[in-house]
């Protein structure tokens, strides 16, 4: 059984009945249908879907707010904005999507003799890709996927996380809306038990995944056995360094949002503060100051500012993580606890004096539990960053040009913000390195990874020699 329930109550919203092998084996069917017609679409008709299904996510965006509260327990007011973000994504695929498709010339430099020759790049579209999806963003990690998987005229297979079903069977139900022919996006609901057989279907020609990393290591190792392609986004320990020459006040804001962001279940939350010891002092006040003034409360409360963790599981991981860090010798600065009452809330929580190897200095802590770390140089800040077995993104806050410039080049992430908080963009890559994953989502990087890029090479044909009788 597949269940929905409220995470601001605990209460069970609605139990769903998981496909069963037959209804997987018809669904994969249309997907293969659909795609045969789906690659051989225009692009503008490709583009126009797309622009309908970015309208309705903006005239639908209260009632698809509401249930991501309802179902994940993100406040109403973020996942609007998530809503925006989707449909942002949708535009910029419909809108330069073609571009990023065109053929490409190479030029070889024929050698002399050699018969002249036409080298185009072309980048077609592979079959049913399937994405194995996370709770924590419910339509925006899809729509990262789905958006320019069909604008290049790929189908795709939908496992979402089980805790929310209804966000999953919503987004099929938009996109059919928007004009995609059925099967061209299709929500199966299944247990994580059966997703192995899935990947081995050859008619599922790749796979990608936002999770755990054991998750991650799983799927990629089935994928890897059949020869399929696979990109992984695996979380990350995201390191926020501040320098003696930052502002400050802005730092310690941007610090608290990042690391809140999403209940503070985001890959690219800020989880590790480092700070160089000019600065600490003042940085942990401020800092510990704002986490204390954070609106707690009922995710559909616009003014809420920190909602319930997903499940009971993550809050008491979570709480298992805290316990164990202190218990090695860590200063709990606040918080420490669930709260009391219905739901799984956990209260705002600020570490410091974090030792090596426990929980909150190797493992991501995913919820609204903050780790200070103090250091004496750039030097000393990076390679604090870099001393973790993720690397998603990074952010550091500077107006010093050489530390800027030191941090760009030695930080290990696949994102590096500077003066500001590690989001992603539909215009731009994203990704990690590490345990962080492999393969790039959105930009032009993207589009391409589940492409083929085929090189064609055409050669003028040389004359026809007569022969004399």
């Amino acid at each position: 059984m597949i269940r929905s329930i409220n995470p601001a109550t605990g209460e069970l919203i609605r139990d769903f009945q998981p496909d069963s092998p037959e209804t997987v084996e018809q669904k994969l069917g249309l997907a293969v249908e659909a795609f045969r017609a789906h690659s051989q679409t225009s692009f503008a008709q490709r583009a126009a879907w797309l622009e309908q299904a970015a309208a309705l996510l903006e005239t639908e965006k209260l009632n698809h707010a509401r249930l991501m509260a309802l179902e994940m327990g993100k406040t109403v007011k973020s996942a609007a904005q998530e809503l925006e973000k989707c449909a942002s994504a949708c535009r910029f695929y419909a809108r330069k999507g073609e571009s990023l498709l065109a053929d490409e010339t190479v030029d070889l430099g024929d050698q002399a003799g050699e018969s002249q020759s036409s080298v185009r790049i072309k980048f077609q579209p592979i079959g049913p890709v399937l994405a194995i999806m996370p709770w924590n963003f419910p339509f925006w990690q899809v729509f990262r996927f789905a958006a320019p998987a069909l604008a290049a005229g790929n189908v795709g297979l939908l496992k979402h996380a089980s805790n929310v079903p209804q966000c999953a069977v919503a987004i099929e139900s938009l996109l059919r809306r928007a004009g995609f022919p059925q099967g061209c996006f299709t929500t199966l609901l299944l247990e994580s038990d059966r997703v192995g057989k899935l990947i081995r279907d050859a008619r599922v020609r790749a796979v990608t995944l936002t999770g755990s990393v054991a998750a991650g290591k799983s799927v990629a190792g089935i994928a890897g056995s059949c020869l399929k392609k696979t990109v992984l986004e695996l979380g990350g320990s995201d390191p926020f360094i501040v320098m003696p020459s930052a502002n400050l006040e802005a730092a310690v804001e941007c610090a608290v949002q990042s690391r809140i962001i999403n209940n503070g279940q985001s890959c690219i939350a800020a989880k590790r503060f480092i700070i160089d010891r000019s600065v600490y002092s003042r940085f942990q006040q401020l800092f510990v100051r704002r986490m204390a003034s954070l609106r707690i409360g009922d995710p559909m409360d616009e003014k809420t500012e920190l909602g319930p963790l997903a499940t009971a599981q993550v809050r008491d991981d979570l709480a298992a993580q805290v316990e164990e860090t202190v218990r090695r010798g860590a200063r709990l600065l606040m918080g420490g606890n669930p709260l009391a009452g219905p739901g799984f809330y956990y209260e705002p929580t600020v570490l410091a004096e974090i030792p090596p190897g426990s929980p909150a200095h190797l493992d991501e802590l995913f919820g609204p539990v903050a780790s200070l770390f103090e250091c004496r140089a750039i030097e000393e800040a990076v390679r604090m960053a870099n001393d973790s077995p993720f690397g998603l993104g990074a952010a550091l806050w500077s107006s010093r040009q050489d530390d800027i410039d030191y941090f760009i080049q030695h930080v290990e992430s696949g994102l590096a913000f500077v003066n500001g908080m590690v989001a992603s963009d539909p215009r731009a890559p994203f990704g990690g390195v590490k345990d962080s994953g492999y393969g790039r989502e959105l930009g032009a990087f993207g589009m391409r990874e589940f492409l083929n890029i085929k090189t064609v090479v055409v050669r003028a044909s040389p004359p026809v020699q007569s022969r004399s009788e």
